[in-house]
């Protein structure tokens, strides 16, 4: 990764001229038994699509606020970068009533209701599946997303030195998002590119999300992101640790 990269959006943008083709993002749900592997390129493309939404669509920009009320998932990875595009602030859990909008998983969308602002429903099914019916009050990503453009640029340019996330009542801003997952690497065994590390922590605390995100990306590595891993016996787990050629891992 470059030097120069000030915000988790810079990260991708060097990943993408680097390697495009390589994974980035490998999430499993032991409780439905999904398994989604993305490129960085994929990965990009669908971080380009969720920032036009967001920026289009949605009215954000630098420094509104976007409660993600949403769990370790690939599709909350993708939103955590495309906040970082425009220049919003990710709140991750937090409260949707002091949010410009609220992104919701489909467990969540009572407390959602609470934003006075745009609201949007994930259904978290395999494959990026749409509700079998929108949750009313909202929309539903799966299906405003891919008629969205395939490039992003944002209206406004994004300050790294401005508010970039928000998780467990801390502040940071890009820069520093970027500063902390590079300083946490070596501590999550990540050694550079070709790293793999496998993650199984909530994304609501600092440590889940940079091991879940911002840590492989920051150092040319990728991220194996488990839900409910819980449900799978050692055996288990040792051959996925194998199987996915993972370097190191959290959980």
């Amino acid at each position: 990764m470059n030097a120069t990269d000030r915000t988790p959006a810079d990260l991708l943008r060097s990943a993408l001229a680097a390697d495009p083709g390589r994974p980035l993002v490998t999430f499993y749900d032991d409780a439905t038994g999904e398994r989604v592997e993305l490129s960085v390129a994929t990965f990009a493309n669908w971080v380009a699509k969720t920032a036009n939404l967001l920026q289009g669509d949605l009215a954000a920009g630098p420094g509104d606020r976007v409660a993600l009320l949403l769990p370790a998932h690939w599709q909350t990875a993708v939103w955590l970068l495309a906040c970082s595009s425009v220049g919003a602030v990710a709140d991750v859990a937090g409260d949707p009533a002091a949010a410009e909008v609220v992104v919701s998983g489909p467990d969540s969308l009572e407390a959602a209701r609470a934003c006075r602002g745009e609201r949007v429903a994930l259904a978290l099914r395999p494959l990026g599946g749409r509700f079998p019916q929108t949750p009313e009050g909202f929309v539903d990503y799966a299906v405003e997303v891919p008629s969205q453009g395939d490039r992003f640029v944002p209206f406004s340019p994004v300050d790294p030195e401005e508010p970039a996330l928000i998780v467990a009542g801390a502040e940071l801003t890009g820069a520093e998002v970027v500063e902390r997952a590079r300083g946490d690497a070596r501590e999550l065994g990540l050694t550079g590119p070709g790293s793999r590390l496998l993650s199984a922590l909530p994304y609501d605390t600092w440590e889940g999300l940079s091991a879940g995100l911002y840590a492989p990306l920051a150092t040319g590595g990728s991220v194996v992101l488990c839900r409910h891993l819980e449900r799978l016996d050692e055996e288990a787990l040792a051959k996925r640790i194998e199987s996915e050629r993972v370097t190191a891992s959290r959980h």
